[in-house]
């Protein structure tokens, strides 16, 4: 049995996205894209605190001791983020987008610590193909997927020989499945793996201990369970239609947390644009961390504590 969506504060983001739990902090963090908003919400006591950001980040990743944002025109670093010091992102790979009015959208580190992130054209309506999916290690920044609208769903098997992706735009709305070569991080054999949801569109997405993959069904209010194989285990109801992305943390490992889009026309008294915390009954897997280079981290204490 699973615990009902719990919501967390009363902060509404105009599109919640990219929830990473730091052990180390024994915190979730996330970011309002629209809102150019980095937040953070500590379990015990629930704390919530904020950060402004120069400009838009689509995701986030954990770096040493401070943090990696793909923002609307490259991949950025800041220092430990500290409560009434301002967070100066320092530059460290420009992107070359394919189009103009674009960001990056959703993106997470793989099991060895390499950090991929999606772009996307912002004025969706247009379906423009021209997003791309990039990979950031020791070798710097690179395109390794194109022909993308929305991506997004990025997650990766527990042995990291797996990528799941998927694309949210209505005229795509599916979920890959690649091979992925866990040493180089070239991802081959792509297949469909979901070919559709049963409502709504997928968007972002987490994989549990048991190698399942966690599916926000955005515009449906629910986030679904795939086995490895495909089939859908089961399904969770979120008081948000526009549930964004998921990722699991909490002392435990075994709390859900899910961000939420707020459209424009939301009713003043919905939901949409919330952040939530569920108890699913299973336990997720600790994300990676990564040093200056973008690949993995030296053991410190914070790549020791998400060992655990």
């Amino acid at each position: 049995m699973h615990s009902p969506a719990e919501r967390i504060g009363t902060l509404l983001c105009g599109v919640g996205e990219s929830p990473v739990w730091r052990p180390g902090d024994q915190a979730f963090y996330w970011t309002d894209i629209p809102g150019k908003t980095l937040w953070r919400w500590k379990p015990d006591g629930g704390v919530l605190a904020h950060w402004n950001l120069p400009r838009m980040a689509g995701c986030i990743a954990m770096r040493d001791a401070g943090w990696l944002l793909a923002m609307e025109d490259g991949l950025y670093a800041c220092g430990p983020l500290r409560r009434g010091a301002a967070c100066v992102p320092r530059l460290l790979a420009p992107v070359a987008h394919g189009a103009r009015g674009m960001r990056f959208n959703d993106g997470r580190r793989d099991r060895q610590g390499r950090f991929w992130a999606g772009t996307m054209v912002m004025e969706t309506a247009l379906a423009s193909p021209a997003g791309r999916l990039y990979r950031y290690d020791a070798n710097g920044l690179r395109a390794v997927l194109d022909g993308l609208v929305i991506p997004n769903g990025l997650a990766f098997s527990p042995d990291g020989r797996v990528m799941y992706l998927s694309d949210s735009h209505p005229t795509r709305s599916r979920v890959w499945r690649f091979d992925c070569d866990a040493e180089t991080g070239e991802p081959r054999n792509r297949q469909i793996f979901i070919p559709a949801l049963p409502e709504g569109h997928p968007d972002g997405a987490a994989v549990d201990a048991e190698g399942c993959y966690w599916i926000c069904g955005n515009e449906a209010g629910r986030i679904y369970r795939y086995t490895p194989n495909g089939r859908l285990d089961r399904r969770l109801d979120v008081p948000a239609r526009n549930v964004s992305m998921c990722a699991f943390g909490g002392a435990g490992m075994d709390t859900l947390f899910v961000t939420s889009i707020r459209p424009p026309s939301s009713p003043p008294d919905s939901l949409e644009g919330a952040v939530f915390a569920l108890r699913p009954g299973v336990r997720g897997l600790p994300e990676a961390a990564g040093g200056p280079d973008g690949g993995p981290v030296s053991p410190d204490a914070d790549a020791c504590a998400a060992r655990r």
